[in-house]
């Protein structure tokens, strides 16, 4: 497994932009030993002229890194009502990762009739090698483990794949460890990583349609008390995956990114297996 810092490390609250620039994100990245970077739209997606994304694809190579995976329209991340436009119309999006170099894309489904539109933009993307991914997130067709692998089976198609990450499945009430990731290891696609504690006093929350509104911490990935890392990695050693660990932690209100990025790889690197 090895490393992979998603923009959003150092993304401003609303998703829409970065506080500090893109290319000193990739040369700490690089100066931290990780492989790869995540790009999502607050760095360049959709809207960022072409000329523009194959800077930001020269800056990526120069520092011997890669884009993992792109996440190109902010509507996704925002998990809103537009979040799953971007499949009734993918050839944007397979645009922007053909351009960074990469062959995964971030997508989100919230309704039903998102089901049939997945298929076909997975048939547009096969058709460029390029995979489709859905995140395990609240309020989409993707927040519990049976009603992810339900919408899975129903898109049946192979290069359509999960996100892996524990913190929403902890948020939703479900179990995260190896029972889980032995279902979802043949969809595999990416990992996720960001850490919260639930607490029903917490500053934050967020709806689910299965508990209602939760509320919460962000902490700090290495900080107990939320998602039990060391039990994730052992359970991805275990089913061999051997993919990204992504870095998909807001830290804007904990710290800033060069602590967080440096902090979160020494931890994971101390759990054994990670590059």
């Amino acid at each position: 497994m090895n490393l992979s810092l998603s923009v959003r490390i150092a993304e401003a609250a609303c998703k829409t932009k970065l506080n500090v620039p893109f290319r000193d994100l990739v040369q700490l990245a690089a100066e931290l030993g990780y492989k790869a970077i995540c790009m999502r739209a607050s760095a360049g997606g959709i809207g960022t002229p072409r000329e523009e994304l194959l800077r930001m694809r020269s800056d990526v190579e120069r520092a011997g890194l890669r884009v993992s995976m792109v996440t190109a329209d902010s509507d996704v991340p925002l998990n809103n009502d537009h979040g799953p436009g971007s499949l009734k119309n993918i050839t944007p999006s397979l645009d922007v990762a053909e351009t960074l170099g990469c062959d995964l894309i971030r997508v989100c489904l919230k309704t039903e009739s998102d089901i049939e539109h997945a298929r076909r933009a997975a048939d547009l993307a096969a058709a460029r090698n390029i995979r489709l991914a859905h995140q395990c997130h609240t309020t989409t067709l993707f927040e519990t483990v049976d009603r992810s692998l339900e919408v899975l089976g129903q898109i049946d198609r192979k290069n359509f794949g999960l996100i892996y990450e524990p913190a929403n499945l902890m948020i939703c009430g479900q179990s995260y460890g190896i029972d889980t990731l032995m279902k979802f290891q043949p969809h595999l696609m990416n990992v996720y990583v960001q850490n919260h504690r639930l607490d029903p006093a917490g500053p934050a929350d967020l709806e689910t349609w299965c508990l209602g509104v939760r509320r919460f911490y962000h902490i700090p990935i290495w900080e107990p008390g939320g998602v039990n890392f060391p039990e994730v990695i052992a359970a991805l050693q275990q089913i061999g995956y051997d993919g990204c660990i992504t870095i998909h932690q807001a830290y804007a209100e904990l710290m800033g990114p060069r602590e967080a990025a440096v902090e979160t790889a020494r931890y994971f690197r101390s759990l054994g297996g990670i590059v």
